[in-house]
């Protein structure tokens, strides 16, 4: 054991009264005049907590129990979520959670951005649970007991691995595969040279992608090809980086799953590895929003920045003149063109373009748009918004999943370039965890 943890062992548990959240979703204590974060505490609440850093700053801890309870704290659906990390906030009301990000969306803008919205509209909501399309499951051989663990990382003790059979917030159609995977990689040659596994869930299908540091033996391939038939996957091998991920079964299958935006009747397919928004009843609605704020005409030129493999560009083009996508991985920019062409429009141009490079704004300051569409990474778009006027839209759709350094992004375009934030609202993408997505909508 790590002399830290040692002293922090040493140190005897605490009462504590919560005040607020954290942006993490942690509750926080003044205690001896100190910040104090304890996880899974709830604002209101009286809580006896075990420390587990004491730093300058602040400190960190965590809840043994709770003396008096939050009227919004409820029982975990997941019999896990003591101890897994994909989950942080299920011991909260499901309604009261959106709240709560939507609330801190607005501290955000108005203490780090300075920034006042016209309006702030209801938060986008779907289903709470069974929603998620997409896992990364870390995997571990016990030597001891010979037996496989596989599931997401502990939330106290991150190198520790929760065993897993079930996950309440996968798409329902994993659960066959979660009961029977670790069972199936126990069976296996070498199963301690299995690390990871990946699911990806499409309108068509799963997809399995194995990660494995040895080659497989002839016998364990044929174990793979069983399984992959019994439970109805289509089973990739990554034997190395992710360029390495490969069809396994069936050996003349389609690699490209499918997803369908029902509303504006579009279908998209997409590789199990490619970036897909990982929760489809919520995606639906979010574009479905986008479109109806944009308000877009038979005039317009869009620039759909970060546009993927075209979620948002292929919606727009239905609806406007012209979309131009730019984005930074010519593999997505392909599933693009290849999207557009499969639901046959023609008023599309995607562009390989580093976006977080000033000269990726040169090559796009020619295209005359009127409209732009942000749909930037965590980091956000600070360089874009920066230079955002050798394209000077009249409108600017931002959609982010970082409302920090959407917050920082948002004063830019309010206090250095002249556009209003009319409309801003918070979607839950990931309910039950901390993380939470931003729309807004920008206008001169």
């Amino acid at each position: 054991m790590r002399r830290r943890e040692q002293a922090m062992l040493r140190i005897p548990p605490r009462v504590a009264m919560i005040e607020k959240f954290s942006h993490d979703a942690r509750g926080i204590a003044r205690i001896d005049g100190k910040t104090t974060f304890i996880q899974g505490a709830l604002p209101g609440e009286t809580v006896f907590f075990k420390y587990t850093q004491k730093k300058k700053g602040f400190d960190e801890g965590y809840l043994l129990s709770v003396i008096s309870p939050s009227p919004d704290r409820v029982e975990a659906s997941c019999p896990h979520y003591a101890l897994c990390g994909g989950c942080s906030l299920q011991h909260l009301r499901a309604d009261v959670q959106i709240q709560v990000k939507q609330e801190q969306l607005v501290d955000l803008l108005q203490h780090v951005g300075r920034v006042e919205p016209l309006s702030i509209m209801p938060p986008l909501v779907a289903n709470h649970w069974h929603y998620r399309g997409k896992a990364r499951f870390s995997v571990r051989f016990i030597e001891k007991n010979k037996t496989v663990v596989i599931g997401f990382r502990e939330r106290q003790k991150p190198e520790y691995i929760t065993a897993m059979t079930q996950c309440p917030v996968l798409d329902v159609r994993t659960e066959p595969l979660m009961r029977a995977l670790p069972a199936f990689i126990q069976t296996m040659d070498e199963p301690d040279k299995i690390p990871q596994i990946e699911v990806a869930v499409g309108d068509d299908g799963i997809a399995l992608i194995i990660r494995h540091l040895n080659v497989f033996s002839e016998t364990d391939k044929d174990r793979l090809r069983y399984f992959a038939k019994t439970l109805s996957v289509r089973l990739f091998l990554q034997p190395t980086g992710i360029q390495s991920v490969h069809l396994f079964y069936p050996e003349e299958g389609d690699e490209l799953l499918t997803y369908t935006l029902l509303r504006q009747q579009l279908t998209f397919q997409f590789h199990p590895t490619d970036f897909t928004q990982v929760n489809a009843a919520l995606n639906q609605a979010m574009v479905t929003q986008a479109l109806a704020w944009l308000a877009l005409t038979p005039e317009d030129i869009v620039l759909d920045l970060f546009c993927g493999l075209g979620n948002f560009s292929l919606p727009m083009a239905k609806l406007c003149a012209r979309v131009i996508g730019a984005e930074g991985s010519a593999t997505m920019v392909a599933r693009a063109r290849m999207n557009a062409q499969a639901n046959g429009l023609t008023n599309t141009v995607f562009e390989c373009i580093n976006l977080d490079q000033e000269t990726g704004l040169f090559a796009l300051s020619a295209k005359q748009a009127n409209v732009v569409l942000l749909d930037p990474p965590r980091t956000g778009a600070l360089t874009l918004v920066k230079q955002i006027e050798r394209i000077n839209p009249l409108r600017v759709l931002y959609v982010s999943c970082d409302s920090a350094t959407f917050a920082r992004d948002a004063a830019v375009l309010v206090h250095e370039k002249g556009y209003r934030l009319l409309k801003v609202g918070v979607m839950d993408m990931f309910p039950h965890t901390a993380h939470v997505e931003v729309m807004a909508l920008f206008q001169k």
